[in-house]
């Protein structure tokens, strides 16, 4: 089928009633309604929740279906307005129970509870809650059934909802109580009937052990939280609450930087002043679906981007971590191999360096009506400098086909310019979950940058993809994936690695548990390949073989061991961070590399990584260490260093990388923390400051407190004026207050 042609078929899916999906799995439980009021105190002591039955909770890790060490009563029910869950965790040993963190959305080893809630009922996606016995929450967003396939990250870490919880601890254990409003989720009711999935758990850190609702078997890397997986629960008498809430900000602060005068005789440090304002409105049109806007948009609080070192020929990719973009954000996934995607949220607002670009304002739509996913985003950025002002548009559509994990989509996103410069882009997709665990995803877009007045197919602005997959973590799998992207394809609104190329990347594995005797979990092996050919002359681009031996014991240590082989066709000559080159060539290089993850659920997490070997036509020897501790629940401390010893012994060039980030977490309660980034890159001689201090009244009530510094670290006494240690610094306050109303 030609490709327009599929996109018309696609659209024409999309729009039409979808079938009724067959839905497997045991029978839907009806969910307990609460018969009286819950006071949210922690004690789980209210008259209504001794009517309400305790969940049969069995062991998941590390031994599946083993007793259970603790005894715990996790609780779930509802009202017209929540979902609650109210949980008993006890404890022998209660001066054990791990609070390690009271920083938000942070993991550090704690005892947790969780509730994981696929609302919409597509076994796909889902909203995941958790809470550690001091009370620190954390919030994220689930895509793709928890798979990481075909290069995409399933758990997004930067969503967040309005919800409420309290925690107590005593000699017997720990307990909780989490009250999610209704509001806050997107869900679909028939006349006041809705049904979701449903997984609760429970983490006993000290024992690297997860109790579960319902009985999930680990044979996925995200089992405990997989959407189709989840227990099918029903809720009556539930009907959607649409309220509006309207999030006014206001921002002040002072930046100076680094400049020559007009004569570069010496440097100047001009002070600038900032003073906005700006507003956000949600709005809920119906259960199912969330219209967000915006004015004067801001992004000053958000988390500093980590510095990279980039040794390839190809651009670093950076994730979004804007909150504006994140809810529901899976939507908007059209992957198109590795990290390469035909949308990326980080072409709006922000320039090519990461500095932002004011975006005046726009809308975005999200949720689901009538079967249908919908994805409708339109924003207007600002000029600055050579960059003109942009208007930037995505429509995603999405909808259910054949069985539950079947879909079909399409995607056009437009990024039209004052100066008339405009670019668009079409495409169209299919996931189908064939049988059991094998799936098919093929996905066609093509790109024009003189409008979308000629649809025609033309194979060189186009980029296809099929990928066939056997998904799981134990037992065997494998996938393969076949990529073309012609030498005019360039998605104006998207992210890609390569242009012009034809590729076939895949992987075979097998992974088995091991069993309640020995030390180890799990053992497995796998066998991963990739090979990039150029359209041109169908040449050999790149290639890699990188057998693999990976196994995790049962105290959560892991640990692979890599035979890497590449090869690299190299026509002309570039740059490597730190100023070495890459000479024209074909190289073929071998490495080896061990890499041991340290358990999250342990206080002191001492992950590193080695690898030794040829690199192009020199050597490398790297480390990369990640240790993190929390000495107490107010304070964690955090390394990331990389260290990468390059020699060109034939053209005498050398090169020694170091890049360390020092990460803080300090914490005085769940309400007031301090998170502090410094990193440092000796390729690019600069030391860079990220400190946010947030003060939370309650939620959509934030304080905070920003100071961004960059300095040099190279500053050669060479004729002319010296560069100042300061390159820039800023300091900035915005406080933000949401109304409801």
């Amino acid at each position: 089928m030609p490709p327009t042609h599929l996109l018309a078929f696609t659209l024409l899916g999309v729009a039409l009633p979808g079938p009724a999906l067959a839905q497997s799995g045991p029978e839907p439980m009806h969910l307990s309604r609460l018969t009286g009021p819950i006071v949210l105190d922690g004690h789980l002591d209210d008259s209504a929740w001794a009517k309400v039955p305790v969940l049969p909770l069995v062991m998941y890790t590390p031994t599946f279906r083993a007793p259970l060490t603790e005894r715990s009563e996790i609780r779930v029910a509802y009202d017209d307005r929540y979902i609650y869950l109210g949980a008993r965790l006890h404890d022998s040993e209660p001066r054990k129970v791990r609070s390690n963190t009271l920083y938000r959305d942070r993991y550090s080893g704690d005892d947790i509870v969780a509730l994981v809630l696929d609302t919409y009922n597509d076994r796909q996606s889902a909203s995941w809650f958790t809470v550690n016995p001091a009370g620190n929450r954390i919030d994220r967003a689930l895509s793709n059934d928890g798979e990481y396939s075909g290069g995409s990250d399933p758990m997004n870490d930067n969503w967040n909802a309005m919800w409420d919880v309290a925690t107590s601890q005593s000699d017997s254990g720990w307990s909780a109580e989490m009250r999610i409003p209704f509001s806050s989720l997107g869900f679909q009711d028939v006349n006041g009937e809705v049904t979701m999935g449903l997984i609760a758990y429970r983490v006993v850190a000290r024992r690297n052990e997860r109790q579960i609702f319902p009985a999930i078997p680990p044979r996925w890397d995200l089992g405990f939280a997989k959407p189709s997986q989840s227990q099918r629960v029903v809720l009556e008498g539930v009907h959607s609450r649409r309220p509006v809430y309207v999030t006014p900000y206001g921002l002040g602060g002072l930046s100076w930087h680094s400049e020559l005068d007009a004569l570069d005789t010496h440097y100047l440090r001009p002070r600038e002043e900032t003073h906005e304002a700006g507003v956000d409105l949600k709005y809920s049109p119906t259960s199912n679906l969330a219209l967000d806007l915006t004015a004067n948009t801001d992004f000053a609080q958000v988390e500093a981007d980590d510095q990279q070192v980039n040794l390839t020929r190809f651009s670093l990719f950076f994730p979004e971590k804007r909150q504006f973009f994140q809810e529901r954000s899976a939507i908007f996934d059209f992957n198109t191999g590795g990290v390469s995607r035909l949308f990326h949220s980080r072409t709006i607002g922000l320039g090519e360096d990461g500095t932002p670009l004011r975006i005046y304002g726009g809308g975005r739509l999200v949720g689901r009506a009538g079967g249908l996913d919908v994805g409708f985003l339109d924003l207007q950025t600002g000029s600055r400098d050579s960059i003109p002002t942009e208007n930037f548009g995505v429509l995603r559509l999405r909808r259910g086909v054949f069985n539950a994990n079947s879909t079909i989509g399409t995607m056009i996103t437009s990024r039209i310019a004052r100066d008339g410069h405009h670019n668009v882009a079409a495409g169209a997709d299919a996931m189908v979950r064939t049988t059991g665990s094998e799936y098919l995803t093929a996905r066609w877009a093509q790109t024009y940058t003189s409008g979308f007045n000629n649809p025609a197919v033309d194979w060189k602005q186009s980029r296809m993809l099929l990928r066939w997959e056997r998904r799981g973590q134990i037992g065997l799998s494998y996938n393969g994936e076949l990529v073309h992207s012609g030498p005019g394809y360039d998605p104006g609104m998207g992210f890609t690695f390569r242009s012009d190329f034809t590729s076939f990347t895949g992987q075979v594995g097998y992974q088995r548990l091991v069993g309640a005797h020995g030390m180890f979990r799990t053992m497995g092996v796998a066998l991963p390949a990739s090979s990039y050919w150029r359209n041109a002359d169908h040449s050999v681009e790149s290639a890699e073989v990188a057998p693999v031996l990976l196994g995790e014991i049962k105290s959560g240590y892991a640990f692979s061991l890599t035979a890497r082989n590449s090869y690299e066709s190299v026509r002309d000559t570039f740059e490597i961070a730190g100023g070495a080159h890459v000479v024209p060539g074909n190289h073929w290089f071998h490495r080896g590399e061990l890499s041991v993850t340290a358990p999250r659920s342990a206080s002191f997490r001492p992950t590193f990584s080695i690898s030794a070997g040829s690199f192009y036509d020199g050597t490398e020897v790297s480390f990369s260490a990640r240790p993190a501790w929390n000495p107490s629940k107010h304070l964690e401390l955090g390394v990331d260093y990389d260290y990468n010893r390059i020699r060109f012994s034939e053209r005498n060039e050398r090169l020694d990388l170091h890049l360390i980030r020092l990460r803080l977490q300090a914490a005085l309660d769940v309400h007031a923390s301090l998170a502090t980034l410094l990193q440092h890159d000796n390729a690019d001689h600069a030391i860079g400051v990220n400190a946010r201090f947030r003060y939370n009244f309650r939620d959509g009530r934030d304080l905070w407190i920003v100071y961004n510094e960059t300095m040099n670290t190279d500053r050669p006494e060479l004729p002319g004026p010296r560069p100042p240690l300061m390159r820039r610094r800023e300091f900035l306050v915005k406080y933000s207050y949401t109304i409801g109303m």
